[in-house]
């Protein structure tokens, strides 16, 4: 639900999002460009491209709530006639400027009407009463819908400020998600919106679109007859938050002390094997990772672990990114290679370590690496002061600063995956493609040997350093491509490693020595959500939304974090709203206390991952998960 563009929470919202552009840095955002940036954020949340028609009254009763509307049936009726067939961008566009948007002052001045005794709350018999006997009426079980929103309801009355504000909030939330996704997605960015030409013009603004001849012209004579009445505001308001279920879990501080992970008694004796890798955060939030390949041999016990890696040259201070979560799932790989079955995933903690042990079979594993995404998200502090790559002598001659040094010599730890002090071609290629999208191929791999300190036809870390000073040379002096090396590795301008967790994986079997390799890097996607949903689904508890059977919230809560996944068996997609407002010292992968999610027909996802804010204390989960119709 994306709040409207006449309202003046979307107004100073958007003008924020925006003021970061280049474009409205140097020509501000007039009032008509601000209104079709907000059509085209609800549009594009119910379509692929606005170039699709909206065909159905479902379709603009849905594109008209994210645009922050509270349409009756009354309304939709009133431009999906049964002459109506479709209705483009620029009918939607139309529409939004007549209807304007439901305010929070309006909500409430309606709601206060029922409030006979001014508490800010309605008797749940007064409201069943109202919404099954006047105006445009609602059935049983709508009603039973709203009256068992669990975070609106209590003690037999409807707590209307509450809903009111978790209403404009939610609005709000949706609004600045989805302007974020059209920033981030440049074939968005790219395609053209009705008549209106993503890109801003420099000249005047956009041109007013033409209504479709489609929509019946008597009805733009029309007036919302219900407009202001307390009914027909809270039939709208309350239909779209429909069937809801609840989680109330309480974590106790330090709560993995419990159950540490412990190392078997002999794994002295076990043969072992380690592997290094690397969480990166990319510019739209998504996290990439190495993945691997694991073959064991022989019938083995198996004890593997993963933790972040610390890189700190200062004794006694160690790595920001230690408290970041990591956990590793290994999939076993069948004999056509077209499904990977799950086998389990490091679930036991010890401190920032996370292992798992058991029996494994003869056969190929992939290991995919993973985190939640709660403590590694995107740096909000500012740079004050930018960090010196390179300098000149006396004489003239480039050299790298000593702070410049000391961070390629962590990026040469990150990216020498096996740990021998060396980079072969295959790591130095994951690094090439992270920083520069391409390969070094086998010729240019020789010449770099011929020029470059090498040892065993891999590359030294002193090779490694004179690698960077060339290309400081190259660009006489200019450090702007050294800078896109390291904020693709996850640096900031004060050489801080802030967006992305190094980590290392160790690996011990009792009867033979595994073999690992580094194949990909890829999104923590595809396989890995896959592996959690199915993970969470046989070890979670599983509760079905009243009335909806088909709509299933699987949660399972660990040592360290509590995942959930919604499950929809249906097929319909469905429209799933989550509160988290009630949570206490709680953070969650999706940096929002209040947002949407949509569930495709026939398919499970990961709705959310929290964490405690604080381990040293304790931490309530409590989520609300609501229908939206």
């Amino acid at each position: 639900m994306a709040i409207s563009p006449g309202s003046d929470a979307a107004f100073s919202s958007q003008k924020s999002s925006l003021s970061e552009s280049p474009r409205a840095k140097k020509y501000p955002l007039t009032e008509e460009e601000i209104f079709y940036m907000n059509c085209r954020a609800a549009y594009l949340t119910v379509f692929k491209s606005s170039l699709e028609n909206i065909i159905s009254k479902d379709q603009l009763y849905l594109a008209l709530q994210h645009a922050g509307r509270n349409p009756s049936q009354k309304t939709i009726d009133k431009y999906w006639t049964p002459q109506t067939a479709k209705l483009n961008f620029d009918d939607f566009c139309m529409i939004l400027r007549k209807e304007k948007p439901t305010s929070k002052a309006e909500l409430l001045k309606s709601f206060k009407q029922l409030d006979v005794n001014d508490d800010g709350s309605i008797l749940h018999t007064d409201l069943y009463k109202l919404l099954t006997k006047k105006g445009e009426k609602m059935t049983r079980e709508e009603v039973n819908a709203v009256i068992n929103l669990a975070d609106v309801n209590a003690d037999g009355k409807f707590d209307y400020i509450k809903f009111c504000k978790l209403y404009m909030t939610t609005n709000e939330q949706c609004l600045k998600t989805t302007l974020e996704k059209l920033e981030v997605d440049s074939k968005l960015r790219r395609q053209q919106f009705g008549s209106h030409i993503e890109g801003f013009p420099e000249r005047d603004p956009s041109p007013v679109p033409k209504p479709s001849p489609r929509i019946i012209r008597k009805t733009d004579q029309e007036t919302f007859s219900n407009k202001g009445d307390s009914r027909s505001s809270l039939l709208a308001t309350s239909r779209k938050l429909k069937i809801s279920v609840s989680f109330t879990i309480t974590m106790e501080a330090n709560s993995n002390r419990n159950s540490k992970l412990t190392e078997p008694n002999s794994i002295k004796e076990w043969q072992c094997v380690q592997s290094k890798g690397c969480f990166f955060l990319e510019e739209n939030g998504e996290i990439i990772s190495h993945q691997y390949r694991m073959q064991i041999a022989q019938r083995s016990m198996v004890y593997l672990t993963i933790k972040p890696l610390n890189l700190s040259q200062v004794e006694g201070k160690p790595s920001p990114w230690l408290s970041v979560d990591t956990a590793l799932y290994i999939l076993k790989e069948s004999e056509n290679q077209a499904n990977l079955q799950l086998m389990c995933f490091t679930e036991l903690r010890n401190r920032e370590v996370f292992g798992w042990t058991g029996e494994l079979g003869p056969g190929i594993y992939w290991l995919i690496p993973s985190t939640t995404g709660c403590r590694l998200k995107k740096e909000i502090k500012p740079i004050t002061e930018e960090a010196q790559l390179v300098c000149r002598d006396e004489t003239g001659e480039l050299f790298l600063t000593n702070e410049f040094r000391s961070t390629l010599s962590d990026i040469f730890e990150i990216i020498d995956l096996d740990g021998n002090g060396l980079l072969s071609l295959e790591e130095y290629n994951f690094f090439e493609l992270r920083t520069s999208g391409e390969k070094c191929d086998e010729d240019a791999w020789a010449v770099c040997r011929e020029n470059f300190d090498t040892k065993k036809n891999e590359l030294t870390r002193q090779g490694f350093m004179d690698l960077n000073l060339m290309e400081a040379n190259d660009r006489e002096g200019d450090p702007r491509d050294l800078w896109v090396t390291l904020l693709s590795m996850g640096y900031n301008k004060a050489l801080e490693l802030t967006e992305a967790c190094p980590f290392v994986i160790d690996i011990y079997a009792d009867k033979c020595k595994p073999r690992i390799k580094a194949v990909h890097m890829e999104p923590c996607s595809g396989q890995l959500e896959k592996a959690i949903c199915k993970s969470v689904l046989n070890k979670g508890d599983a509760k079905i939304m009243d009335g909806y059977e088909n709509i299933i919230v699987h949660t399972h809560k660990c040592d360290t974090w509590i995942t959930s996944v919604i499950e929809n068996k249906s097929d319909n997609k469905v429209i799933i709203h989550i509160n988290n407002e009630l949570s206490k010292n709680c953070i969650n992968n999706r940096g929002l206390n209040i947002f949407a999610v949509e569930v495709a027909p026939k398919s499970t996802m990961v709705c959310q991952h929290v964490m405690p804010l604080d381990e040293r204390q304790e931490w309530i989960y409590n989520c609300v998960y609501s229908l939206i119709s």
